[in-house]
């Protein structure tokens, strides 16, 4: 209903075109360049006023539109009413964009091992593009791509032999797996798990019973399978319920593992097309080099014939695009990957894949950066757990010594899901290839751009409606909402649909959060000078008509970051 084109005259209009959203007044400004200057104020005099426009005047190369602040109120308030969850995503930024299957891979952390602090960005960094996705109409695959196979499971395996115990596993699976990797070394060697593999290499003993173990993995007999199915269930059932406090889901618990076969197919298909060759010492690798001299490869095979990480992929993307026929496929990992995905990337172009060609370059990877100095108040942070619990506890405190805090039935909970939102902000106010550093009174600050902000921001916009209602029975008068406080909030909300778009282009959430700070300041300030309370009823009607728009938008913006927006704090 707001349009920027303007009818041609004569001479030529630059495409330089902007809106301006001043203190006096909400306009659109068309600027003309040199020969056309003297044209500007012919044109401002035959254009003609409407319903939209009410002041159409020249300046210096320019004509402004001034649009009318009644209609501006009345119809971005009558959409919000009207679309609700879906305001900002049915706009037609998006008409041009292809609407299809998408699959995100993320998380994908390590069977038989306690959920590692580190593989938290990936989730959550997943979670939001797969969010983000989802809510602009495509059909999201939600694939958790576990590390369930290779030499790991063979030192695993020979160490729960060796001193595990089926009573610990039952009580305390993960912690008792852990343990058991570890059982001959000191505390300090314990705290790492890369120091077994150093401790296999120099002891000739554990490193063949590992090497014996894995064999029997991969000849498929049967103890060595069932014990492996049991780390995998089990470790499984253990993740889900990290996954479920932080609002997480997948449509699918894949794995190397999986891919087994298929990554021996892939191996041929390779031969077959004369791409794979042979080393002096035995290993298959694909020459990725412009010239052909192997001056850059890939190894996707062992001098012994097993596969690796990277054929496993190879194979993952082939299987995905067979069976869901995806659109995209990105993936989320840390960008110390971002070689391992050029690589793949390379070999499917090679292949001449579907999944991944020169026509349709499907495949995509999001990098992100390192978080340090995560810890917790005993010390450095090893599991994701320990930093969840912090969050709760830490906020729980918090809570408890301000004077604002309303009585929860669950404070525990509340607790929680506004400590997660604090992690979850903090980790995507920057570009998610920054490595950034932890701070735990910075990102719990009940002020200034943190989750804890905005998580207060809409609890009191809840608790307003709650009391007064959401303005939105009956007629309401769109020319009581003409103060600049009221003007600023619309204006905002208007450019929803283009961070939206923004976001999606780059898949970086720091877009949607700024947006939302922003919306929650100005929220903030004009919650203070536009009470309800007090003020006549039409006015107040007006007013929470405004607030709880805002408080819908704030909602549908934190539930795509993946926060669980609170109603009471």
């Amino acid at each position: 209903w707001m349009t920027r084109d303007v009818p041609l005259i004569s001479g030529k209009l630059h495409p330089k075109t902007f809106s301006s959203q001043s203190h006096t007044h909400t306009s659109l400004i068309f600027r003309f360049h040199p020969p056309v200057r003297i044209t500007v104020y012919a044109i401002s005099f035959q254009l003609k006023q409407d319903s939209v426009v009410e002041e159409i005047f020249a300046g210096r190369g320019v004509i402004h539109f001034r649009v009318s602040r009644n209609l501006l109120v009345q119809k971005v308030l009558e959409q919000l009413c009207q679309e609700r969850h879906k305001f900002g995503v049915k706009s037609e930024l998006f008409d041009g964009l292809k609407k299809g299957t998408t699959v995100v891979e993320f998380s994908s952390p390590n069977i038989a091992k306690k959920f590692h602090a580190g593989h938290l960005r990936s989730t959550i960094i997943g979670n939001f593009i797969a969010n983000l996705k989802e809510s602009l109409g495509n059909n999201v695959i939600r694939v958790n791509y576990l590390g369930d196979w290779g030499m790991q499971f063979g030192l695993l395996g020979a160490g729960f032999q060796l001193f595990g115990c089926q009573e610990k596993l039952k009580n305390n699976p993960l912690q008792h797996l852990f343990d058991v990797s570890f059982e001959n070394h000191s505390s300090s060697e314990r705290k790492v798990y890369v120091q077994v593999n150093k401790e296999a290499e120099n002891n000739e003993v554990i490193g063949q019973a590992a090497r014996e173990f894995f064999r029997q993995l991969e000849q498929q007999e049967h103890q060595a399978v069932l014990l492996w199915k049991q780390f995998r269930e089990i470790t499984v059932e253990e993740y889900q319920q990290v996954y479920k406090r932080l609002g997480v889901h997948f449509d699918i618990y894949s794995g190397e593992s999986f891919h087994q076969q298929q990554a021996q197919e892939v191996v041929q298909q390779l031969q077959r097309q004369g791409l794979l060759k042979t080393t002096e010492k035995g290993t298959g690798v694909v020459d990725l080099s412009s010239a052909g001299d192997m001056s850059s490869y890939s190894t996707v095979l062992r001098s012994d014939g097993t596969s690796l990480y990277i054929t496993r992929d190879l194979a993952a993307a082939i299987d995905r695009k067979e069976r869901y026929n995806f659109d995209e496929m990105i993936y989320v990992t840390d960008k110390s990957q971002g070689i391992h995905f050029q690589q793949l990337f390379q070999i499917l172009l090679a292949m001449g894949h579907s999944c991944h060609n020169t026509n349709n370059r499907l495949c995509q990877h999001v990098p992100f950066g390192l978080v340090q100095g995560m810890k917790t108040r005993l010390g450095e942070v090893v599991f994701l757990e320990d930093v969840l619990d912090e969050a709760r506890g830490r906020m729980l405190r918090n809570m408890s010594q301000s004077k604002t805090t309303k009585e929860m039935v669950y404070p525990e909970d509340t607790a929680e899901k506004v400590g997660i939102s604090a992690l979850i902000v903090q980790d995507f106010k920057g570009p998610l290839g920054s490595d950034y550093k932890f701070d735990w009174d910075r990102i719990l600050q009940a002020q200034g751009d943190t989750g804890v902000f905005l998580q207060y921001t809409h609890a009191r916009l809840c608790s307003l409606i709650h009391r007064y209602g959401d303005g939105e029975e009956g007629a309401f008068d769109p020319s009581l909402l003409l103060d600049q406080r009221s003007i600023s909030i619309l204006q905002h909300l208007l450019r929803y649909d283009e961070v939206l778009y923004q976001s999606v282009q780059d898949l970086q959430p720091k877009h949607l959060v700024n947006f939302l700070m922003t919306l929650s300041h100005l929220t903030a300030s004009a919650h203070r000078e536009l009470p309800v309370k007090g003020s006549p009823q039409a006015v107040a009607q007006a007013r929470l008509r405004l607030f709880s728009g805002v408080c819908t938008v704030l909602a549908n913006g934190m539930k795509i970051l993946g926060i669980t927006p609170v109603k009471k704090m």
